[in-house]
Formats: C-alpha cells, sequence, structure tokens
C-alpha cells in the first residue's frame, strides 16, 4: 500500500494523537459542524463524486473535516483576535501528510494531485482561512514550487524537513514597489566566480509565513525571486535559509483587516551569500516557473474561497431555523429566502468551477491561467458577497465575532487582493480570451 493510501485510509497514529483533547468550542460551532459527513444531501450524489474524484480524496475530505472540528475550529478565533500565528497547529499537518501533498513520496510527500489540493483548502478555510494562508504559503508556494522545479539532489536537501513541518517557510515575489507588476521587480542577485557564490540584495514585501516568532528573526525557508539579467524576464529563483549573514525581518505587518492569525512580513537580503547550489531551476529562466506556479496558488485561493462561503451558508441557515420575528422563523421571510437560496447557487457554481479545473490539472503543466485566473476572480468575489449576506441575515450578532461571518468577511477580501489583485485577472483573462479561438 502507497504512503498515501496507508496515511489516509489506515490513519496513522499520529492522526489519532491529534484528536486528544478539545476543551471549547465557541458560540454557533457546534451547529455548523453537526453535519460531518462528506456527502451533503443537498447536492446530487453524482455531483458528491465530482467533488470526491476517488475514494482517497473522499477519504482526506472526511479526515480534514474530523481535524478542522477538533483542532482548527476551537483555536480560530483567539488566534485571529490576537493576531498570532499557531505554529504547533500547522506542523501537525505535517504528520498528517498535508504539508507535501503534491510531492513525491521518496521525498517524504503524500503524492496526490490538484484535487487533493482544492478540497483542502476548502476544508481548513472552513474553519479558520488565516490558518489556511499559511497553510498555502508553505505548501503552495514553497514545498509545490521545490517539487516541480528543483533538481533530485535540491529536493532531497529541501524537502523532507520541509515537508515533514521541521521547517516552515513560503515565496518572496512582491516587494514594496512591485505587486502586480511582479517582473518589474528590483531584488537582484550578482555572480561571483570566485567564490561561485550568488550574492542577494532587496527587499520582499506582503510575505506570508515571513516570520515566525512575532517578528524576531525570519522563518526557515524562502524561494526568492530576483533579477539577475538586464532584460525584464532576466528573473531566477533561490533557496534563502534561516541564518543566511544579511537575511533578516524588516518588519511584522500587524493591524490587518483580515487573514490575521497568519504572520506577514517585509522581508530584508543585505548582500546575502546564496551558494550556487540554491538556484533553482535556469538561471534567468524563472518566470516560467514562476507563472505555472501561479496557477495552484490561485486555484488554492479560489478553494479558500469556497470553504468560507460554505460556512457562511451553513451559518445563516443555523440562524435562519433558530430565529423568530412575527411568530415566524426567518425561514418564512422572502428576503432570507433570497439571501441563503442565491448564495447556494452561486456557491456551487463556484465549487463547480474550481473541480472541473482541478479535476484535470496536471500540476507539471503550463497554460491554464486563463482558468485559474477565473476560478478565483469568480469565487474570491462570490465569497465576500456571500459573507456579507450572512452578516445581513444575522443583524447586529453578524456584526460581532460569536458567529464567525463577520470574520470570514474581512478575510475574503484578502482573497480579492493576494495572489493577484481582481483587476489582474481581469487583465489576463482578456489577454487569454482576445488571443484565443472563440468559445464552444
Amino acid at each position: 500500500m502507497s504512503t498515501a493510501r496507508s496515511l489516509l485510509l489506515g490513519k496513522s497514529p499520529r492522526y489519532f494523537k491529534a484528536f486528544l483533547g478539545n476543551p471549547r468550542t465557541g458560540r454557533g460551532t457546534a451547529a455548523a459542524f453537526s453535519k460531518t459527513s462528506v456527502v451533503s444531501s443537498s447536492s446530487s450524489s453524482n455531483l458528491q463524486d465530482f467533488f470526491n474524484p476517488t475514494e482517497v480524496h473522499a477519504d482526506l475530505r472526511s479526515m480534514l473535516r474530523d481535524f478542522v472540528k477538533k483542532e482548527v475550529e476551537p483555536q480560530a478565533l483567539d488566534f485571529n483576535r490576537t493576531e498570532k500565528f499557531n505554529l504547533p497547529l500547522l506542523r501537525q499537518l505535517g504528520d498528517l501528510g498535508l504539508l507535501g501533498l503534491t510531492v513525491e513520496e521518496e521525498y517524504g510527500g503524500t503524492g496526490l494531485d490538484a484535487a487533493a489540493v482544492v478540497l483542502a483548502h476548502e476544508e481548513l478555510s472552513y474553519s479558520d482561512p488565516a490558518f489556511c494562508l499559511s497553510y498555502l504559503a508553505h505548501s503552495l508556494l514553497l514545498v509545490n514550487n521545490l517539487s516541480t522545479n528543483a533538481s533530485p539532489e535540491q529536493k532531497e536537501k529541501f524537502l523532507p524537513a520541509a515537508v515533514a513541518g521541521q521547517h516552515i517557510g513560503g515565496m518572496g515575489m512582491s516587494e514594496p514597489s512591485a505587486g502586480t507588476d511582479v517582473l518589474g521587480m528590483s531584488t537582484k542577485a550578482v555572480f561571483d566566480h570566485r567564490s561561485d557564490t550568488w550574492h542577494l540584495t532587496g527587499q520582499k514585501m506582503w510575505i506570508t509565513n515571513g516570520t515566525l516568532d512575532g517578528g524576531k528573526t525570519t522563518g526557515d525557508l524562502f524561494l526568492v525571486y530576483a533579477r539577475t539579467g538586464p532584460e525584464r524576464s532576466d528573473i531566477t529563483s533561490f533557496v534563502v535559509e534561516k541564518d543566511m549573514p544579511g537575511f533578516q525581518v524588516g518588519q511584522q505587518i500587524h493591524d490587518k483587516l483580515g487573514m490575521r492569525a497568519s504572520p506577514t512580513a517585509e522581508l530584508v537580503f543585505d548582500n546575502v551569500p546564496i551558494p550556487n547550489g540554491n538556484v533553482i531551476g535556469e538561471v534567468n529562466g524563472a518566470t516560467l516557473c514562476m507563472m505555472r506556479n501561479l496557477e495552484i496558488e490561485r486555484l488554492g485561493l479560489a478553494a479558500m474561497a469556497l470553504g468560507i462561503a460554505r460556512r457562511c451558508i451553513n451559518v445563516m441557515k443555523d440562524y435562519a431555523s433558530d430565529r423568530k420575528a412575527f411568530g415566524k422563523t426567518l425561514w418564512d421571510f422572502g428576503q432570507i429566502q433570497s439571501a441563503i437560496s442565491t448564495s447556494y447557487a452561486e456557491y456551487m457554481a463556484g465549487r463547480c468551477y474550481v473541480y472541473a479545473l482541478a479535476n484535470q490539472l496536471d500540476l507539471d503543466s503550463y497554460g491554464n491561467g486563463l482558468d485559474a485566473d477565473g476560478t478565483k476572480l469568480y469565487c474570491a468575489q462570490m465569497a465576500k458577497t456571500v459573507a456579507d449576506r450572512a452578516i445581513q441575515v444575522l443583524g447586529g450578532y453578524g456584526y460581532v465575532g460569536e458567529y464567525s461571518v463577520e470574520r470570514l468577511w474581512r478575510d475574503a477580501k484578502l482573497l480579492e487582493i493576494g495572489g493577484g489583485t481582481n483587476e489582474s485577472h481581469h487583465k489576463n483573462m482578456a489577454r487569454d480570451l482576445k488571443r484565443g479561438a472563440d468559445l464552444e
């Protein structure tokens, strides 16, 4: 039996240890988790097969729902309120095989596919999108990127510890003056032939997992893009390790609107010496790797939006059943019926779009940008709209943190900015549609 199947179907001993103790849940939580079955009575069994394409996917979803209910949900509110990062909980995902979901088994990974990536992000975001964002930065922006683009020797060096959760990190692309215009980055690396070493200088901004200890030190490992030639696309990717001379935290970003339990930092590179063996892929050839990894990142972010929307719909349903006005439950009022039913239709449209792409996506392929952009563009706006409706349905209760929907609304806004703004998706999609054949 493969590592993936034995882990997901046989359930390792560490899986069961993760469930010891569950002292507290917030108000409204029990109802939100009252039905944890993977199969929903609200949609057809054929659609459920679409969302769980194999037995392994169904078991992965079931395992994650248990883990989210028992481990992620109880901590979500407090860690978001205090802007603290739950590093031990993220490391637990290494015990479950989730930090290397797409990594080959020979490097400690689980060896699964894009559909597994999507369902993992959907399930984690149902309770804590901020925690899931840190998971995405580590598992997709760092680990999947290395798994796809690094040499066998580099994979052997970096992946086992990252997959196990011993090293936690992310990716450095955006800069203080280069966001959507990513090829306008000014961070540069210069090669020293005498020492066979690159020297990296510059800054990276908005880096998830940039610090894990409140801004004292950097995270453990980062894939960093830097300019290495005169042409606009002359970009190279480097692995930068904690404690390399000149590598430090510029600042931790505090007081964010949402995703407050996910640490965000500015990273500074002051003539950091990078051994030639830490160059990932070809020199001046990282643009393709960057764009390819953006596709699975955007699909993961779209899946996060699905988790947010599903949670908000369930909260609305439960509240509409419990709350009475004018002698009736809220379910009896047309405005509430409209809010919930419209939200469900929009959620299902987004979910079908996301899984249609994920179920056929080859993680080693390139050129899936139109629908990677499209899923994120649609689902990010959909999740924010559904969360907004949930606040409105709950009234005053929706405006406070007790019922989670105001936090989910704030978290959803980041999905319209991070990993590509709505405007960048418009630009990319219009370009691809203009070039492409007529729709069939």
